[in-house]
């Protein structure tokens, strides 16, 4: 319901009636019925209780290069317009069904990362949205912990399946992107974080399985 309640406080309460009127309503009445009805069987099956926390690695090697990708990208970090609503637009020239081709190799990725890391990864970046400031930067500490956090699910991984999602992430976004944003920031300070994030990537693929 926490999930329910977020989404409901973001959408528009004449959307559902938009989408309604581009098909046939009668169908979409039918598929409604039918969602209900599978939401109950749902909620009767409900656990009660969440599980046991994750247990988080500490003193590992991609834990100390967190640490350093951290402290060399969080000015570049605190520099980045959040609030800019770039961030909501669509990428140029490209289409939802190539977006959606991109989104699968990342759940293909996702359904071979470690249980364990990625419920850790999970709670980290749920965290750091707790710290998130006015100018949406969280805390330098959940930024280390959301960085560890990654670099682990990562490393747990095979090396093509990253690559995979590499590669399809290539395909759609168009080359004038990164150049849009980086004439946003500081380009010595841009240059440092991008740095820091290879030296990263470097620790966490000689730890990858």
């Amino acid at each position: 319901m926490d999930v329910y309640n977020a989404v409901k406080d973001i959408t528009d309460p004449g959307v559902p009636a938009y989408m309604k009127s581009l098909v046939n309503g009668a169908d979409a009445e039918k598929a409604y019925k039918g969602f209900l009805e599978f939401k109950d069987v749902v909620e009767k099956n409900q656990v009660t209780a969440v599980g046991a926390p994750a247990t988080v690695p500490t003193g590992d090697t991609i834990g100390v290069a967190a640490k350093a990708l951290s402290d060399a990208s969080y000015p570049f970090l605190k520099e980045v317009d959040w609030l800019s609503d770039v961030y909501l637009k669509p990428l140029p020239d490209t289409t939802a069904p190539k977006v959606v081709k991109a989104i699968d190799k990342m759940i293909v990725m996702g359904s071979q990362m470690d249980g364990n890391l990625l419920k850790a990864a999970a709670e980290a970046h749920h965290k750091a949205i707790g710290s998130v400031d006015a100018k949406g930067v969280t805390s330098a500490a959940d930024y280390e912990a959301v960085n560890a956090a990654i670099g682990r699910i990562v490393a747990s991984v095979p090396k093509a399946t990253v690559m995979d999602v590499y590669n399809s992430m290539a395909a759609v976004v168009d080359g004038t992107v990164p150049n849009n944003m980086f004439s946003k920031v500081n380009p010595l300070d841009a240059v440092a974080a991008a740095k820091g994030f290879y030296t990263f990537k470097d620790v966490v693929e000689a730890s990858q399985r």
